[in-house]
């Protein structure tokens, strides 16, 4: 990770890269060279601030790149070099449309590898440490440059794909590991799982537990119920996309905000439902331009992500970067507007993961006379003394915070599914 005294130095090197990012893009990459034609944008285009650039050129949206590969199938066209110089395949999860089929040459690929390991050191991690992943290995990103990454650092590495819970307990049980890299949902599961197996985790080696691919990592309701779970590790929330790669790491100075790596992603945030920067403090849609990813870059584009400028003087804090209070708040796509009040899924998980006797939960969202309305369906652990006061209790918090009522009903014990990966607890009837 490249230091910077201050933000007015973190800014010239972003400007630098900036420009020798269009440099590089016009004319070779055909997916921009064809947008920018549109917009006027000639190749030698050269920007002096940032104002500039943000009045010449126009956001990139995800419908624009999924067009995109259906025109030029099967990699798009947002390729800067030739076929041949590229040796890394990855993809989205394509739950909101077809995959997003993402390449890198070995430059871009070192890139992102040096993206994460900036996390891992914003964690704490060394080269002494051991690390659990505690994933399987599809063609998702993060996997990847998360081992890779690891590895690079002299970090003891150990996959642990295609195996169920207990096995990797039993990894942890029988080598010093001392990280866990995972999804805040699977951080419980494997607390659960071990408390059902009667494995003490508070005798395992577990320190950190980095964690990513929903939000979570950085909502108190989540983070504090992952370590109740495993006594003695600290939870490290950050956040990434298969289409920009390893984006944020969580700010050494304060919990609960997330920081953009400055020196590989150039951030704004947007409005909503338009295209003007919000106000200091106000929530927002992350908007990220890709300095250094060249071989598949991305210019202004709207990630979805939901977030709120961390308003913090430039003379309390000897990090430049950009921080987000709160982490990622949600995907606009997500939002619901029931009853005249805005409900983030995030923020619903987040309440109810304070209560320590919910084991799983699984949220209905139904049309009651054209009016979409919630209903919460919660499992409760084996030693919970009383479902229906738990429900009620939960039912009267939902109340109390969102100031709507939600009917909360509880379920027998292993009804509800579990999940390894991005948990899907939303059912839309």
């Amino acid at each position: 990770m490249k230091d910077f005294k201050n933000r007015e130095a973190l800014a010239a090197y972003q400007l630098s890269q900036l420009n020798s990012l269009f440099s590089l893009l016009l004319p070779d990459n055909a997916f921009y060279s064809a947008k920018y034609s549109h917009h006027n944008i000639q190749p030698g285009i050269q920007f002096k601030n940032f104002q500039s650039f943000f009045e010449k050129i126009p956001f990139t949206v995800k419908s624009e790149l999924s067009e995109d590969f259906r025109q030029h199938p099967p990699y798009g066209s947002n390729l800067t070099f030739s076929r041949e110089e590229y040796i890394r395949y990855h993809q989205t999860s394509g739950t909101s449309g077809i995959p997003l089929r993402w390449l890198d040459t070995a430059e871009s690929w070192q890139h992102l590898l040096e993206n994460w390991q900036t996390i891992y050191r914003m964690s704490g991690v060394t080269n002494r440490d051991t690390v659990l992943f505690a994933f399987s290995f599809g063609p998702f990103l993060g996997f990847w440059t998360a081992f890779e990454a690891a590895a690079a650092m002299g970090c003891l590495c150990i996959p642990g794909g295609g195996i169920g819970s207990l096995a990797r307990l039993r990894l942890i049980q029988e080598n010093p590991v001392s990280v866990l890299c995972c999804t805040p949902t699977y951080a419980i599961r494997l607390g659960e799982v071990a408390r059902e197996a009667g494995i003490d985790l508070s005798k395992q080696s577990i320190k950190r537990i980095v964690v990513a691919g929903e939000p979570g990592g950085s909502l108190p309701g989540i983070y504090k119920k992952i370590e109740a779970l495993w006594p003695g590790a600290k939870v490290y929330d950050h956040h990434g996309m298969t289409e920009v790669g390893p984006v944020s790491y969580e700010c050494p100075e304060k919990r609960e905000r997330l920081r953009i790596i400055g020196n590989a992603y150039l951030a704004e945030i947007i409005e909503l439902d338009g295209d003007q920067p919000v106000s200091p403090g106000e929530s927002g849609e992350l908007v990220l331009t890709t300095l250094r990813r060249n071989a598949s870059p991305l210019i202004r584009y709207r990630t979805g992500d939901i977030v709120r400028e961390a308003l913090i003087s430039p003379d309390t804090s000897a990090n430049p970067d950009f921080a987000l209070a709160g982490g990622i708040l949600g995907r606009a796509d997500d939002m619901l507007f029931i009853r005249g009040v805005n409900i983030f899924p995030s923020a619903i998980g987040e309440i109810i993961r304070r209560f320590d006797e919910v084991a799983e939960y699984q949220v209905n969202v139904s049309n009651v006379k054209g009016m979409e309305e919630l209903s919460i369906r919660i499992e409760p652990v084996p030693d919970c003394q009383s479902s229906e006061d738990l429900a009620r209790q939960l039912q009267n918090e939902l109340q109390s915070l969102l100031n709507l009522r939600i009917p909360v009903a509880a379920v027998s014990a292993g009804s509800l599914p579990r999940f390894e990966m991005k948990a899907k607890r939303w059912i839309y009837e």
